[in-house]
């Protein structure tokens, strides 16, 4: 093994990261609904020794489901569906800042963690869906700049809470009748702007001490959140150059507010993969003519919040469009950077992207991608990478029984799985825990 070691998670977005992927043969209809779907990735993703699974989210029902399969299953449900049927590989589900609340938050993700025996972790975003924002009595998502503080505040508040019990502060002992030892479980008291929390946590720490914190925002409020709070960062990359400055850039912000500890950078990758390049370039051109032209229209036109009358599927995106202030600011500025770079139509950048929103799509045969990601892996753009197979169902088989061995064999991939925890395969100290009130514990509070 090389003195680092590749981090790879699956990344299960329904039926598949192509937008057509549930109209694809392997694939069945129902799969966004089924926890065996879930449950089968997970296990054939931990048979490829996978760091975890990762699982996205939006609290509505949006992004025109009458062309494709949506999030419709809350992500810590299936996660501990998923963790009674593994051993090993981590969970990391998606939550929104925009619309919880911490302590709920907080309980919900250390309760996964201690079932999962310290494998949990928590992908902090914020929601720019209008759709959203109504279903939780608001007119709109917000501006951006508000949306994002409110975010550093609530994780600072998760943070803190996961943090309000010392590791041992729980006895359990029958011969003294001491079940938890109270001068060691500690309120938090926060008061911020958005926030005023107790604490402490009903939920005492996990071996891994608390959830990983994973954070996937490109913009300036995104990469300030993440230099705060991030262990880990699910980026967008079109090439090695776009990653590395964007690590250097999350490095030199979190130096700046003082942190020394290790945050581990994982672009998200799609993934079309078959024996030969040219049953590669077929399998995607069969997935492209499963989407349906309205459809990729409007995705592109919803994710620059322009008029799809604005568009043309054989014609360059217009010149005036800009990155939506208030929008999904990374996918956004990913999509219109590469149409800008080569002059793509909107055909053109469905074919690319896979219908979907900005990551990058590689077609090819597993020896081309074991070698692109080496590529990756040793210029130092990446510490792993979010897997997409373009449809879950036999894409994640290909990486897994063809992919995997060749990573294996140059020496940058585990065989098997060392440590216990998601922290612990992921490098990531321990996190030390949060100061809180001195004088103070939950006796005082009572």
């Amino acid at each position: 093994m090389s003195e680092r070691s590749l981090h790879l998670n699956i990344n299960i977005l329904n039926s598949g990261f192509h937008s057509g992927a549930w109209r694809a043969p392997a694939a069945d209809a129902r799969d966004f609904l089924d926890i065996n779907h879930y449950v089968r990735a997970a296990r054939t993703a931990e048979r490829g020794t996978f760091d975890a699974v990762f699982l996205a989210d939006t609290p509505s029902f949006s992004d025109r489901p009458e062309y494709r399969p949506f999030n419709a299953l809350e992500p810590t449900v299936i996660l501990t569906a998923i963790a009674a049927a593994t051993s090993h590989i981590g969970l990391i589900g998606t939550a929104s800042t925009s619309y919880n609340d911490p302590y709920n938050l907080a309980r919900r993700f250390a309760s996964l963690d201690l079932v999962s025996n310290g494998r949990a972790g928590w992908n902090v975003v914020t929601t720019a869906d209008s759709g959203a924002s109504r279903n939780f009595g608001f007119d709109g998502a917000g501006a951006h700049a508000d949306r994002y503080e409110r975010a550093a505040e609530f994780t600072e508040v998760v943070k803190a809470l996961w943090g309000s019990w010392e590791p041992d502060a729980f006895i359990g002992d029958k011969a003294s009748g001491r079940f938890v030892d109270v001068s060691r479980v500690h309120p938090i008291e926060h008061r911020g702007r958005h926030f005023r929390v107790r604490g402490p946590l009903s939920v005492p720490g996990s071996a891994q001490g608390r959830p990983v914190v994973v954070q996937a925002g490109g913009s300036d409020d995104g990469r300030h959140l993440a230099a705060l709070h991030a262990d880990a960062i699910f980026s967008v990359a079109h090439t090695p150059e776009e990653a590395i400055a964007f690590a250097d850039d999350i490095r030199a912000r979190a130096r700046a507010l003082g942190r020394r500890d290790t945050i581990v950078f994982l672009p998200g990758l799609g993934t079309t993969l078959a024996p030969t390049e040219a049953e590669a370039r077929r399998r995607q051109q069969e997935l492209l003519e499963l989407i349906d032209p309205v459809y990729a229209v409007a995705r592109v036109a919803g994710l620059l919040q322009v008029d799809p009358g604005r568009l043309s599927l054989d014609k360059p995106l217009p010149d005036d469009l800009v990155v939506p202030p208030d929008g999904m600011q990374t996918f956004s500025a990913a999509t219109l950077a590469l149409a800008r770079r080569d002059r793509l139509t909107v055909r053109d950048l469905v074919r690319i992207l896979g219908g979907s929103t900005g990551h990058r799509l590689f077609v090819g045969t597993p020896e081309q991608l074991a070698d692109d990601i080496e590529r990756w892996f040793l210029a130092g753009a990446a510490d792993g990478f979010n897997l997409m197979p373009d449809v879950v169902t036999d894409g994640l088989e290909i990486f897994v029984d063809h992919v995997v061995p060749l990573l294996r064999r140059k020496g940058i991939f585990r065989s098997h799985y060392e440590g216990a925890t998601l922290r612990e395969r992921l490098g990531l100290e321990l996190p030390p825990r949060l100061p809180s009130p001195a004088a103070e514990t939950i006796v005082a509070a009572s």
